[in-house]
């Protein structure tokens, strides 16, 4: 078998099961396992973030993406000539990988038996059931079996250690702070099995801009700042330069209470593929830090200061 990993979440699914080997092509966002980077890429960004801030960032994207156009480009001659037998893409966000018109366009020089499956998972549930898919296409059904036993039985560690916490503080977790985006999909689940009391996103719904009169309401006691795609370093550097200007700051409790951490978003919370249970762990941690210290993968998240 040969499979073309349209998504970071996919490629990391893909050598959680074994198929390292088979994996012929990857995205040029596709950076674990380190051996992600040995495969051939075969996408690109039409927008060239470097040096640009979060506002810069959202300005650029919504502004291609208003006009019709895509932010990443799919080298469709390397893919045919990859001639993969199955391709592993997605429907649910624009902004996370290629469109989905793109990748259907790019098939029409494939064999018709070259199989492309899209993954929309929008709930910690779904996720593992991608897992289970990604298993039974590929022949890997027992280990992926075996693989989202253990994932569910890590959550549901986390789940019951939470509960033993005298009281649920409420947890601000923010997608991008300018302009603020607040926690979707799988976010406000997890917020709540990690033992905090979720606000300003729905469960399985897409994250959503919100104004900074939202988060002033919520008053958060516990604010993770945990930007899609971005490190931990270029996540802080931004949030120092920014948040202290913002009307009401130092009156959140969360600030107040020295209780505001700034997350690895590129490589956790918005990859819904096998890490997102130690996404799980890393919130138990900052949310619970007396329950679950440690728990939390290394230099996976800084003290905002």
């Amino acid at each position: 078998m040969r499979i073309v990993s349209l998504l970071p979440s996919t490629t990391e699914m893909v050598f959680a099961l074994g198929l390292g080997d088979a994996l012929v092509g990857v995205t040029h966002e596709c950076d674990y396992p380190p051996e992600a980077a040995e495969k051939p890429v075969v996408t690109s960004s039409t927008l060239d973030h470097e040096g640009a801030s979060a506002l810069e960032i959202d300005a650029a994207v919504s502004g291609q993406l208003y006009g019709g156009l895509g932010i990443y480009r799919l080298d469709e001659p390397l893919l045919q000539a990859l001639c993969p037998d199955l391709i592993l893409t997605q429907e649910l966000c624009d902004v996370c990988a290629v469109g989905a018109r793109e990748v259907q366009s790019a098939t029409r020089g494939l064999p018709e038996s070259t199989r492309v499956i899209s993954f929309e998972p929008t709930t910690l549930d779904e996720i593992l059931a991608s897992i289970l898919l990604l298993g039974q296409t590929t022949g890997r059904a027992k280990r992926a079996a075996e693989l989202v036993a253990s994932l569910r039985a890590r959550v549901a560690r986390v789940a019951a250690r939470a509960r033993e916490a005298r009281r649920k503080p409420r947890v601000a977790l923010l997608e991008w702070i300018d302009p603020p985006f607040g926690p979707g999909h799988w976010m406000p689940e997890m917020i709540s099995l990690a033992g905090g009391a979720a606000g300003l996103g729905l469960n399985g719904a897409p994250s959503r801009r919100i104004s900074w009169g939202d988060v002033i309401g919520f008053a958060p006691e516990v604010i993770v700042i945990a930007c899609c795609g971005m490190g931990v370093a270029a996540s802080l550097a931004e949030a120092r330069e920014l948040l202290p200007m913002r009307t009401g700051w130092e009156a959140l409790p969360a600030v107040r209470a020295g209780r505001v951490y700034v997350a690895d978003g590129n490589s956790y919370f918005s990859r819904p593929g096998p890490r997102i249970v130690e996404s799980l762990e890393l919130l138990a941690e900052l949310i619970h830090p007396e329950l679950f210290a440690g728990a939390a993968p290394a230099k996976s998240y800084a003290l905002f200061a």
